[in-house]
């Protein structure tokens, strides 16, 4: 099944005199289950292409199509819906709401959607127990570690059973032994409960995780890789070789 189809996404900024093309006429497909990471060199267009997909941006013309339903056509209101039913996030910088414990920030999505207490918790602990988290929904986000606060982050992401999981360099603000626990987790996610990623990253071992590969340059679709049956090891070197092509300044340490 189809999740996302982008078709002739264009993104302007700035007017005729200084005019700026962050996307020129992108277009792919994401089916439902795929983890696809997108990758380019700092100002390439990927953040860019992500907040028009999450419809934090708008697109100056082309259309974005997830789960059938054209959000490029979608009013302010019917966005927010759309947005908070359809879409989790997972940023870099986690966004926990400090005064609620795991247990609260993951179930809020629930609870805003008018989820009942009854079924909002047993959903909680199946995506718990899938992350390994149970032993800090009774803590604040500043009582656990960068690994288990991003964990917590992929949780109330995933807790709404959207139709595509969107992260923008998840793994940024981690140590190494922290990133790969989220990677790992992001991937568990993706094989044992289906769950559609879409992730931005400029990093090669981050992106070695995912089971496709976009490369953006200049706005544009440079090239693609698809994992098949390779290792991730023998991926994050086919990954490095692209990386080259795109002579962008990316991270690329195991």
């Amino acid at each position: 099944m189809e999740i996302l189809q982008a078709l002739n996404v264009e993104k302007y900024y700035g007017n005729r005199s200084n005019l700026t093309k962050a996307l020129n006429n992108v277009s792919f497909k994401v089916d439902e289950g795929e983890f696809v990471g997108i990758m380019g060199a700092s100002g390439s267009g990927k953040t860019t292409l992500l907040n028009c997909i999450s419809t934090i941006d708008t697109v100056t013309s082309g259309n974005i199509h997830i789960r059938g339903k054209d959000i490029t056509a979608m009013k302010s209101r019917m966005l927010a819906r759309f947005r908070r039913e359809e879409l989790g996030f997972v940023f870099q910088d986690f966004n926990l709401l400090d005064t609620l414990t795991g247990l609260e920030n993951i179930i809020l999505p629930l609870s805003i959607s008018g989820v009942n207490s009854k079924e909002a918790e047993k959903r909680v602990g199946e995506v718990a127990e899938k992350l390994e988290i149970g032993d800090v929904l009774k803590k604040y986000p500043y009582e656990m570690s960068g690994g288990q606060r991003q964990r917590v982050a992929a949780a109330r992401a995933i807790i709404t059973n959207p139709a595509m999981v969107l992260a923008d360099e998840p793994t940024g603000a981690l140590d190494s032994k922290s990133a790969r626990t989220l990677l790992e987790s992001l991937e568990n996610l993706n094989k044992n409960l289906n769950a559609t990623i879409l992730m931005v990253t400029h990093d090669a071992f981050t992106a070695s995780y995912c089971n496709r590969i976009l490369f953006i340059k200049d706005g544009r679709l440079f090239n693609e890789l698809i994992k098949g049956s390779d290792t991730r090891k023998v991926f994050f070197n086919r990954i490095i070789d692209v990386v080259t092509l795109l002579g962008g300044d990316m991270g690329n340490v195991l």
